[in-house]
């Protein structure tokens, strides 16, 4: 796999929108039509690890995709505060500034993270969600960059270890082990030009170090329609036992990244969870 480095910049396409929450410019994509879903990535992501699952989507349903503070091209937070709190407020006002109508909130990892802590905090601001092998709870296994971030030894080797071919690597080791093809030149290109963009790393290792509320007891008051969707060999969630009536599919070939691993299987349940529930909604009214 022969590699070429790639600049953050190069990332801005035709279709890069931002959009401006608090003191942040929020970087994001907008196409479709319909109800807006709302689809937030994982952990030093960014929002290209959507791409494929956004193209199935956009003939349904207005597909919103932001990077995540701290991460892609929208950046470092200036106060550095990511607590899930700090970040879900952030989305809730994203939503604001944009004038979504109660998204369907999509999130992998982080993003699921986000998604149902939104769903806790807003409930009025989201009409349905979907959790991709979401966090949240604690003792929940780790990978192996979140672990580095969180010693000074650690520390001090994921700075320096930021080579493009580190970063293949750590991807191969998260997906599944028949999705090793997917770790392409692009992807690590995306994946590399993203962590080293100014502040970015810094970023990952503030959100590493952050000491998480363990909200977890708060799952069951969500009344929402929910789909759980995780990979077979993904630790330390009970999101499809402690959500009322949450639905749950398990994909057995798959890593942590479903996005980039499958997405026509992503796309095509978020498509049916999206459509029963606009019928399930349509019945109620």
């Amino acid at each position: 796999m022969v590699i070429s480095k790639t600049r953050p910049a190069d990332y801005i396409a035709d279709d890069s929108r931002f959009a401006v929450v608090d003191d942040l410019h929020v970087h994001y994509k907008r196409a479709g039509h319909g109800v807006p879903v709302l689809l937030l990535h994982g952990s030093g992501s960014s929002l290209q690890s959507f791409d494929r699952t956004a193209n199935n989507l956009t003939e349904a349903f207005d597909i919103i995709r932001p990077d995540l503070p701290g991460f892609g091209l929208t950046g470092p937070r200036s106060d550095r505060d990511y607590r899930i709190s700090a970040l879900t407020a952030t989305v809730a006002g994203f939503i604001d500034a944009l004038g979504l109508a109660k998204p369907v909130v999509v999130g992998n990892s982080l993003g699921g993270n986000i998604a149902w802590n939104l769903a806790v905090d807003h409930p009025d601001r989201v009409r349905g969600l979907v959790l991709v092998n979401a966090t949240g709870y604690p003792g929940k296994s780790l990978p192996l960059a979140l672990r580095l971030a969180r010693n000074p030894i650690g520390r001090a080797l994921l700075t320096h270890a930021n080579s493009t071919g580190a970063v293949a690597r750590h991807l191969r080791s998260i997906v599944g082990p028949g999705s090793t093809q997917v770790v392409d030149a692009a992807m690590v290109q995306r994946v590399h030009a993203m962590m080293t963009r100014p502040g970015n790393q810094q970023a990952f290792i503030d959100f590493a170090c952050t000491d998480q509320v363990d909200r977890t007891t708060e799952l069951p008051g969500i009344r929402m329609p929910t789909l759980v969707l995780r990979s077979a060999d993904i630790d330390g969630q009970h999101f499809a036992r402690d959500i009322p009536d949450a639905r749950e599919a398990v994909n057995s070939q798959t890593g942590h990244l479903i996005p980039d691993e499958d997405p026509d299987w992503l796309s095509d349940r978020i498509r049916d969870f999206a459509t029963r529930t606009l019928l399930a909604d349509d019945t109620d009214n």
